[in-house]
Order: C-alpha cells, then structure tokens, then sequence
C-alpha cells in the first residue's frame, strides 16, 4: 500500500549520505508556475493565434501533451515551439513572476554546503526554462552542479538515465539522496540503486498536498537542527 509518512529533514540517516540530488520543478521551485503555464497561459496564447475558444484550444492541445508525457520530447521547449507555431521561451517570459522558490529551500542548500555534502540540481527541464528559472532565483549559487537530462538524451523517467548519469558524475548510489516530486522518476531512481528517496508532497502550492505515495513524503525544506558534517568513511 501506499504509504502516508511524512518525514523532516532532520530524520534522515545523514551520516550514510554523501551527495544530494534536486529536481527543481515541484521540488526546490513551485510548480504553480509550471501548472499555470501550460494548463491556463499557453492554451490561451494558442486560442488566440488560432481564432479558437479557450475549450477547443486546451481539446487541440491535450493530446499532443498527452502522447509526449514521460519523454524527453515533453520538457523539450524547441519541440514545442516547433510544434505549435509558438516562441515557447517567449511566453514564459510573460509570466516569469509566478516563478517562486518553495520556503525554506535557500537555508537548506546553504546547510548542504555547510555539512560538505555535494548538492546537485538534476532536471528534466529543457535548457531555455532552467536558464530562466535559475536568473530569476539565482539557486545555482548554492549548487556544486546543475545537470540537465537533454544533455544526456534520455528523461529522468528513464532508469538508464542514472547510468549516464555516473558518467558525468560520479556518485555511491547508495550514499545519494533523490528529492522529486515526480514518482515515476523516484520509481526510475529507485531501479537504478538509488536508495535514499523523497518524494514532494506539495509540489505546487495552489494544489492539495498528497496524502499517500510509494516513497516517504517530504511536507517542507525545514531543518530543525544544522546537519551533522559529511563523513565519507562512516
């Protein structure tokens, strides 16, 4: 059964964790702006290029999202500007000040790089999105490196995408902690080896949060104590 544990940072076995992988979207940002994006300001962008309603634009485009979901195709901005006639980057801009980081998220990066732990932001988002998202919240300042799936050609979903993965940078999958709010890409990282998981429980904060999952639930970035320093040898 899915289980319904919510756990705090503080609970986690730290002393057995070396290096932190983050996915951004739903995870360090909120996902509402990701979710209006697509699900309100593109659809209306659309309906007006092609003198539809609202309803028939979102009819229009619901299929073409849905047969992409899960690929790499999907998070791909040049595809979509390629495939609805549309600057993509462009109307991101228009609403670039929904772009918000999720509380607390700054205090625990800066932890991570206190204790000596490696912080890794690893995502599907395509290279024009992570561009934006990352001038606007400047949280790359507090990453030891920024890894993008188009990169390595295959999604997050995928659990050969950890493989590569090691390929750029090597990690102990058993010493890596994953925090997303996707679960396909916790299931993908969990076949893969990757043995310490977290699972987002409000990835966008206009939404309910969830209530039952395949991984332990993380409600917030809070730390209730510093993190104890790295130890590779424990």
């Amino acid at each position: 059964m899915p289980t319904r544990h919510l756990t705090r940072l503080d609970e986690l076995p730290w002393q057995r964790i070396e290096t932190v992988f983050l996915d951004m979207d739903g995870t360090l940002l909120d996902l509402h702006f990701d979710n209006h994006f697509w699900q309100e300001h593109l659809p209306r962008r659309y309906a007006r290029r092609h003198g539809l309603s609202l309803r028939e634009a979102r009819a229009r485009l619901a299929p073409r999202f849905a047969a992409t979901e899960g690929t790499l195709a999907w998070y791909c901005l040049d595809h979509w500007t390629r495939d609805l006639a549309l600057d993509i980057v462009a109307l991101k801009e228009e609403v670039a000040h929904l772009i918000a980081v999720h509380p607390h998220v700054p205090q625990f990066l800066a932890a991570l790089r206190r204790s000596g732990r490696r912080a890794v932001l690893v995502t599907n988002a395509h290279h024009g999105s992570l561009a934006l998202k990352l001038r606007r919240t400047r949280l790359d300042r507090h990453l030891d490196a920024v890894i993008c799936a188009h990169d390595l050609k295959l999604p997050k979903e995928v659990p050969a995408f950890w493989q590569r993965l090691q390929g750029r940078l090597t990690f102990d999958p058993a010493a890596t902690l994953l925090i997303d709010d996707n679960l396909a890409v916790l299931q993908s990282a969990q076949a893969a080896g990757i043995r310490h998981l977290l699972a987002v429980a409000a990835p966008d904060s206009r939404q309910p949060p969830r209530t039952r999952a395949d991984f332990p639930l993380l409600a917030d970035f809070r730390l209730q104590a510093p993190l104890p320093l790295s130890d590779p040898s424990a």
